[in-house]
């Protein structure tokens, strides 16, 4: 099986990893945040769906140290 084509491609704000998916479409990751993938079926579409990802990662990070930040502290002692 042939390996799927990749493209770098940049908005100039973004840069984005695309792979040819075999159903169609792209794969979308971006090298400067390993945690954003996403579909997409063009490259207009992969740069909305990548910003898309990109805040819902944001909220999530956001809500996640916020619950962290709240957590009761533990000090662990050694025996």
């Amino acid at each position: 099986m042939a390996r799927p084509k990749r493209y770098n491609v940049t908005d100039g704000k973004l840069l984005l990893t695309l792979e040819e998916a075999e159903e169609g479409g792209f794969l979308v990751t971006s090298p400067d945040d390993p945690a954003l993938i996403t579909e997409a079926e063009t490259i207009a579409e992969a740069f909305e769906m990548a910003k898309d990802a990109m805040a819902a990662l944001a909220k999530s990070r956001r809500k996640l140290a916020a619950e962290l930040k709240a957590a009761p502290r533990r000090v662990l002692r050694s025996a």
